[in-house]
Order: structure tokens, then C-alpha cells, then sequence
């Protein structure tokens, strides 16, 4: 009997998933242990079976084939699903009543990175869950080796069957661009556009771990300028992007305007709560005031929470919410649907929306109250030093008695608006907003945050030109 112990590069293990760089922090020995550990988890809370795909990155294959190795070697049958989207893999966990489920991917990272995220039973597996996967390879802490089995299961169809039961467009034919950005979602964009009805033409589908045309992240303007032409070129309806395993989205309306986040939310809430009035919907805290205020205006009950896609599902799962989201393009239907992020159901359920609609989608965009914010703000702070900053900014804001919401970091209300500061639970980084009615009132909110930071002995970062319309 092999005796098992195994140590992690100490940045791998992270919040919601476990990522790194792909030959220096993360190898195909990690991907075994990481089998072995989850899967031990998983044979402990009465499990058999754990569903596992794989992103289109050049390395996938070879860490999915040692991460299966690791969870055979607890006894499990495996369910491979292949080259897929994050969100099939979680349909895959349904569908194939699973007891777990580990998907291997880099997300929206370089090509040069990895990582995994994972489900245990029909919840994600985060946190303090993640950490215990460290414990466990260091102390060999794994249960006995017993030979489990795998098969290969075609999901594709299935899944596209089910996100397509929930089509609901009126007469109205769209013309839609798709970009995936040559990332794992491809093939199943591919297989919806083909099925739905009006035009659609699909940009950079082919699957290409390189990605030689844009980097998949579609939170990013820069990466949505392809699309944006494209959707001039053809007169569409709209654009919709993804990232690199399909669990994020990124929309651009007729005119070639980016919906970001909060304000795609908004479509997306009022839709839902004709049917569920009163219903909770969720957002991150680095969302605009204008959705939770547009939210409340629809019937809804708005909910600020803390940004992590782990985060949000399990708040979704405690309160009830139909409908979540994230700035960063995470979008979580429990309408209908799972409540897991899933940005092809995203898209195909704001498609039907906007078949129904008697208006373009950049009047309804153009119509929602303006404001002037600036981007995510990220700047480095060290690892052991970013939680206390954000304590010690707190503590004074308190003394001066501001107006402060702190589930996630501190979010701090004046007359001119809001800024934001919290400490990344991924990266050694401070990440910050400010959103404001004026010009004049946003300078002022970055000047605020500014000497927050200086009197935590932080050099102030450069916030010029950082502005946006939203």
C-alpha cells in the first residue's frame, strides 16, 4: 500500500478554487492529490460518485487525467465529462446525480495557468474546505487506496435540451454575435445558436487554450472590442461574450455599448420578478446603487453581499434569491434553474428578454438613471497587511462617525455617493470603487479613500483618467 503525503506551493490554495501556474506552482502530481484529498472528502460524507471536466487550456487533459487518478484511487466512479463549460459540469453533478464534482480550469487567467474548482454534493466547495485539502496531503489524512472506475459521458446535448426548455422569446427573430473567446464554451455556444431562432453569427469558437484573438476575460473593454465591431458590422441585436470556461458573461447592446454587470442584473431582475414579486436578488458589494435602487423600484428586495461566486451561491441557497450576480459577469439563476453561475442559460434567458422587448436593448440601457464610477481599482498590498488596512480604515471611519456598510470591507455612503474598499480574498490586492451623480462629487470620493489609505501608510495609487460613465 502507497503511503500518501504530498505539500502544496503555498499561493495554490485559494478562496474559491485552487489555482497557479501551470510548471512552477501547479503540477500534474498537484492534480493527483488534489483527487485523492477531494475525493476522500467526498468518500467520507457517504459519496460514490464525482462528476470532473476540462477547460480548453493546453494542459487541461494531463492534470484532468491525474486528478481522475487521484479519485479512483479513493474508490469512486468517475464521470467524465470531457472538454466542457464550468456551468455543464455543474449540470453534469444533476443530470448524472453525482456526489461531487471538480472542474479543471484556468478560468479568465493567462494561458500559462490552471487551477480547479469543485462542488461537494450540490454545493460549492470553498474556503475553509479548500485550506483542509492542504491539511490532508501534508498529513497523508486520505482514506484507504481501493481501485474505483471511470466512463466518458457526451453531456452536451442534454444540457443544451434543458437550457433551450427555458427559452421563452416572443416573435421578435434577433440577430446575436456570440464571442467565446476561444474558450471551452465554444462547442455548446455553437450548438445553442444553431438551435435558436434568428440570426447568429458566432466570433472566435473554436476551442484554443493559446487564445491567439483576445484574452477571455469580458469584463475587460479591450477584449470586447471584436465583438463591439462585429455587432456594428452585422446590425445586431446584441453581442455576448464569455470567459474562459464559460461561466462568466459580458454583454454589448445594438449600439455597441458595454451592459456591465449590475446594469445586465437589472434586465435580468425585472424580468424575473414579474413572476416573483418580492423576491430577494442578490448583488456584490462593488455593484452601482442604481440596481439595488432599480431593484427595490421593481418589487424586488435587494440584497447586498459579498462578491465570491461560492459566496453568493451559498447566500442564494440561505435566502431563497431566484437571481444573483456579480460585476465580474458571474450570473446565478435558481429561476428555473440551478442557482449555479452559468453564463450560456445567462445568455439565452436575456435573449428571450430582449426577443419580447418592443424597444432596442441600448434604450432600456440608455433610460437607467447615470452615474459616474470608476473601474475595479486593484493596487498591492502584502498578503498579511490587506485585511488590516481595511480593519484600521474602518476604525477610523467609525470614530468619524461616516455612514458605512461593511459586509464586504467597508462600503462608505456620503452625499456625493459611494467608494468602496475591501481586500482581495485571491490576490495579494486592495480592490476599491467610488461611484458618484457628478464629476466634481466623484474627486472628491477618491480623495477620501485616498487619505484613507495614506494614513494606513499606503502610497496613494494614480486615479487619474479612471472615471466611466455607467
Amino acid at each position: 500500500m502507497t503511503v500518501f503525503r504530498h505539500r502544496f506551493d503555498s499561493t495554490v490554495l485559494r478562496e474559491y478554487d485552487i489555482r497557479g501556474i501551470v510548471g512552477k506552482t501547479l503540477k500534474p502530481e498537484d492534480a493527483f492529490a488534489i483527487g485523492r484529498c477531494f475525493g476522500s472528502v467526498v468518500v467520507r460524507e457517504g459519496g460514490t460518485r464525482v462528476a470532473v471536466g476540462y477547460d480548453g487550456r493546453l494542459h487541461s487533459p494531463e492534470l484532468e487525467a491525474q486528478l481522475v487518478a487521484g479519485l479512483r484511487a479513493c474508490g469512486l466512479e468517475v464521470i467524465r465529462i470531457g472538454l466542457c463549460a464550468t456551468p455543464m459540469l455543474y449540470f453534469a453533478a444533476y443530470d448524472q446525480e453525482a456526489d461531487g464534482a471538480a472542474m479543471v480550469t484556468g478560468s479568465h487567467n493567462p494561458p500559462d495557468y490552471n487551477g480547479f474548482k469543485m462542488m461537494i454534493g450540490k454545493k460549492p466547495f470553498y474556503g475553509s474546505a479548500i485550506q483542509a485539502i492542504g491539511r490532508m496531503a501534508a498529513e497523508g489524512d486520505v482514506v484507504p487506496e481501493k481501485a474505483g472506475t471511470d466512463r466518458a459521458v457526451d453531456i452536451a446535448g442534454r444540457y443544451a435540451d434543458r437550457v433551450l426548455k427555458d427559452w421563452d422569446g416572443g416573435e421578435r427573430k434577433l440577430k446575436v454575435v456570440w464571442d467565446p473567446g476561444n474558450g471551452s464554451a465554444g462547442p455548446i455556444v455553437k450548438a445553442l445558436a444553431a438551435r435558436l431562432p434568428g440570426m447568429h453569427f458566432v466570433i472566435n469558437g473554436d476551442v484554443d487554450g493559446t487564445f491567439p484573438n483576445h484574452h477571455p476575460d469580458p469584463t475587460v473593454a479591450k477584449n470586447l472590442e471584436q465583438l463591439i465591431a462585429e455587432v456594428k458590422r452585422e446590425k445586431a441585436d446584441l453581442g455576448i461574450a464569455f470567459d474562459g470556461d464559460g461561466d462568466r458573461i459580458g454583454v454589448v447592446d445594438d449600439e455597441g455599448h458595454i451592459l456591465f454587470g449590475d446594469q445586465l442584473l437589472i434586465v435580468l431582475a425585472r424580468d424575473v420578478l414579474k413572476a416573483r414579486p418580492g423576491a430577494t436578488i442578490i448583488a456584490d458589494v462593488k455593484a452601482s446603487q442604481v440596481l439595488f435602487d432599480e431593484v427595490a423600484k421593481a418589487g424586488g428586495q435587494p440584497l447586498m453581499w459579498k462578491t465570491g461566486h461560492s459566496l453568493i451561491k451559498a447566500k442564494m441557497a440561505e435566502t431563497g434569491s431566484p437571481l444573483a450576480g456579480e460585476m465580474s459577469g458571474h450570473i446565478f439563476f435558481a429561476d428555473k434553474w440551478y442557482g449555479f453561475d452559468d453564463a450560456p442559460y445567462s445568455a439565452v434567458r436575456l435573449l428571450g428578454i430582449v426577443a419580447r422587448m418592443a424597444e432596442p436593448l441600448s434604450k432600456v440601457r440608455a433610460a437607467l438613471p447615470q452615474v459616474i464610477n470608476t473601474p475595479e481599482l486593484r493596487f498591492n498590498c502584502e498578503e498579511a497587511r490587506k485585511f488590516e488596512v481595511v480593519r484600521e480604515v474602518k476604525e477610523r471611519l467609525a470614530a468619524e462617525g461616516a455612514k458605512v456598510q461593511d459586509v464586504d470591507g467597508v462600503r462608505v455612503l456620503t452625499e456625493d455617493g459611494w467608494w468602496l474598499l475591501r481586500a482581495s480574498n485571491t490576490q495579494a490586492v486592495l480592490v476599491a470603487r467610488c461611484e458618484a451623480s457628478s464629476e466634481a462629487g466623484l474627486e472628491r470620493l477618491k480623495a477620501q479613500l485616498v487619505k484613507q489609505l495614506v494614513a494606513s501608510g499606503l502610497e496613494a495609487p494614480d486615479f487619474s483618467g479612471e472615471n466611466a460613465g455607467h
